[in-house]
């Protein structure tokens, strides 16, 4: 068995969390965090309620599922709207633990890297457990940590992009300078196998939602997602051999008789 994930002093058996957007119904979002075993759900604190029309059934079967909620800024383009949503979150969620976004682009959603360090410190000050969505600059992941991070969250692609892991090497370097930083991969994951690879490259943890809500069987992604993510550390815990630049016969060739 692998040993627990620790994010702000939590211990998780899984090393999934799990968006509870975009699936075609309540009852699908619940067994979908049930197969993919995920212990932290991400809720957007403006998520809309209405989408389903059944919006105190969300909560009753958030509560059921018995997860952990990390409730995130979505949507928040500003450090004061960031800051502000966080503070709302943890009225209502009684949780010190936010998913911080700061949005810096509106069409590839990625992060404003100045705002994000900003609202950190903020957050951080104010007692939050910040998980940031950043990308994966070693200069911003530092300031970060510096802002008070003891998580970080790069992403793999832009949100909903389905396009894996963009930046293996950035990925593999930031891993490299923070070996004791618990490394979660959020977004642009849109295949098991993307999540296996982060796994491989020594991350912690993946974050998805759209890979999982919008699959045409979400419950049987979801439990292939775990799948993958289990068979990612298993691969990284085994040593995995390094690629070579030449081939190199896997049969030995010394003492093997030369026939003419």
């Amino acid at each position: 068995m692998s040993e627990p994930l620790s994010l702000y002093g939590v211990e998780l058996k899984s090393r999934l969390l799990l968006g509870t957007s975009k699936y075609p119904s309540l009852d699908m979002m619940a067994k979908s965090v049930r197969a993919a075993g995920a212990e932290v759900v991400t809720v957007s604190v403006r998520r809309e309620s209405a989408q389903f029309r059944e919006g105190q059934d969300f909560w009753r079967i958030i509560r059921e599922l018995g997860v952990l909620v990390l409730p995130n800024t979505a949507g928040c383009y500003s450090v004061k709207e960031a800051v502000t949503t966080a503070q709302m979150a943890r009225e209502i969620f009684d949780t010190a633990w936010i998913k911080l976004e700061v949005i810096g682009d509106q069409g590839t959603l990625a992060p404003d890297v100045f705002g994000t360090v900003e609202a950190a410190k903020i957050l951080s000050d104010d007692g939050f457990e910040v998980f940031p969505y950043t990308t994966e600059d070693l200069i911003v992941c530092d300031r970060l940590i510096d802002a008070g991070c003891q998580v970080l969250m790069p992403w793999g692609a832009p949100i909903g992009s389905g396009k894996g892991l963009n930046n293996p090497f950035g990925l593999r370097v930031l891993r490299a300078r923070h070996p004791d930083v618990p490394l979660v991969v959020d977004a642009g994951l849109g295949l098991p196998s993307h999540a296996a690879a982060a796994m491989e490259l020594g991350y912690d943890a993946v974050l998805l939602n759209t890979a999982v809500g919008t699959a045409g069987d979400p419950v049987a992604m979801a439990a292939a997602f775990r799948q993958a993510i289990e068979a990612g550390v298993a691969a990284r815990r085994a040593g995995p051999m390094r690629p070579k630049e030449f081939a190199q016969p896997s049969s030995p060739t010394v003492g093997v008789a030369a026939l003419a």
